[in-house]
């Protein structure tokens, strides 16, 4: 899994600014690559338009020449999952069922604060079906596979699976995605590169199609921290300087309880090698427990608040047209009518009080750590039993979930060696506590290599 070709969004720009790169020859990379049939690009992407790629990065060179650019990125591509509008366009959201609504008039927020700063939209990027599920497989459109051991087919992860597939094989520097139970940190982590999960209220999820108010947040996938966090900004509306690592060694809490059962050997071998590269590198690293947690699986019995909220929005679908929903997220939304109104409240006030808990805990440190998931990508093959699916992915989903539940902001780091199965290592803050989260990233990052 080589990184060479990953640039960041500050090398592109710089480029972009000395001449060294033209907006359009950048769109003709993205565009060669989604094309090339010797890669992923037919699976990763659900809709481009060559023409118009063109037309928008010829429109950034021309405002780049006369020193009118938006901002220092104007003329980079991106990409946007399935689940956001685009003006002229329908949101399908990863299925075949809304395929002949009508089309989007206006662009969602963060589609249209990325057009402002002058980012070039490619196309739109295959999904889950509704953003259901952490494994990434659309039976509708084909499932795009992770970087790793392509031969033997795995899995990339999910929701936001194309746009992590997009990033990781340099069709595009950056991709929009969203996270509801680790749908931008899972993809990452599957596909060696960095995906973020801001505090819920940072992003507007106006003009995005809904899986769960209560847990829904929209979030990059890029190949560094600092492409994460310039992004960040950019979607929150933020007007702030570059987030800068800290000087200071950090206070870390690893995570001990419920995060840590189960990991495989290449998870388990990469955290420890993270968290003693950390320590050598003078940071101070304190074990905690969260006891809480233990309470995680009778919390989502029936699929919990999410699935109770997912059934809200699609019972009058479901009805009409469940045979034209990808069965295995149908029957997880099915869940959802099982949780009644009273059974629901208690669920929310339980995680009132746990994300109360949650920040008191973690207050005096700079991050909570662990692995964003508990395994290396599976092969699609070993998805096939219903019983095998439900079970990996329920794993996949298992330590991000963690931090949504806990309304916090979180994201996922490559913890691998070059070459090696991809591995996320996880930070996390308390809800709000995004800038300082990115700066210990960035530290942290720094580390990791």
């Amino acid at each position: 899994m080589s990184r060479s070709r990953h640039a960041t969004l500050a090398e592109i720009s710089q480029s972009l600014a000395t001449g060294k790169v033209t907006a359009r020859q950048l769109a003709e990379e993205s565009l060669s690559r989604i094309a090339d049939p010797a890669g992923e690009g037919a699976r990763a992407f659900i809709h481009v338009d060559p023409a118009q790629v063109m037309h928008d990065a010829d429109a950034q060179d021309a405002l780049r020449r006369a020193g009118r650019e938006a901002s220092p990125f104007a003329g980079i591509p991106f990409a946007i999952k399935d689940l956001f509008d685009v003006a002229g366009e329908v949101t399908a959201a990863g299925s075949v069922l809304l395929a002949n609504e009508r089309k989007a008039e206006t662009d969602s927020d963060a589609v249209a604060a990325m057009k402002r700063a002058g980012f070039v939209a490619l196309g739109r990027t295959n999904m889950t079906e509704f953003a259901y599920s952490g494994v990434g497989i659309n039976p509708h459109h084909g499932t795009p596979l992770s970087v790793y051991g392509r031969s033997e087919r795995r899995i990339p992860g999910g929701s936001s699976s194309g746009s992590a597939v997009a990033v990781a094989e340099a069709m595009c520097p950056v991709a929009l995605g969203t996270d509801t139970g680790g749908s931008c940190r899972i993809p990452a982590a599957f596909n060696g590169i960095v995906g973020y999960k801001p505090s819920a209220q940072r992003v507007s999820r106006r003009g995005v199609f809904p899986l769960s108010g209560s847990f829904d947040s929209v979030g990059p996938i890029a190949n560094s921290v600092s492409c994460c966090a310039a992004v960040d900004a950019l979607l929150a509306g933020e007007v702030r300087a570059e987030i800068r690592a800290g000087s200071g060694p950090l206070v870390i809490g690893v995570l001990k309880n419920h995060v840590l059962d189960g990991l495989d050997d290449d998870v388990a071998r990469d955290f420890e090698a993270a968290l003693s590269g950390l320590r050598k590198a003078g940071h101070r690293l304190v074990d905690i427990t969260f006891p809480d947690l233990a309470e995680m699986p009778s919390l989502l019995v029936n699929g919990g608040i999410v699935a109770a909220e997912a059934w809200a929005i699609h019972a009058p679908m479901v009805a009409r047209h469940e045979a034209e929903y990808d069965p295995r997220v149908v029957s997880r939304i099915r869940f959802g009518q099982n949780v009644t109104a009273e059974e629901l409240a208690r669920l929310r006030q339980r995680r009132s009080e746990m994300i109360g808990r949650f920040a008191a805990l973690a207050n005096g440190y700079d991050a909570i750590a662990c692995p964003a998931v508990p395994v290396i990508p599976p092969r699609i093959d070993e998805l096939a039993a219903e019983a095998d699916y439900r079970r990996l992915n329920g794993l996949c989903l298992r330590n991000t979930y963690v931090f949504n539940f806990l309304d916090a902001c979180a994201i996922s780091l490559p913890m691998q060696e070059e070459g090696a199965a991809p591995t996320g290592l996880m930070l996390a803050r308390p809800n709000g506590g995004d800038a300082a989260l990115f700066a210990a990233a960035l530290m942290v990052e720094q580390v990791l290599g």
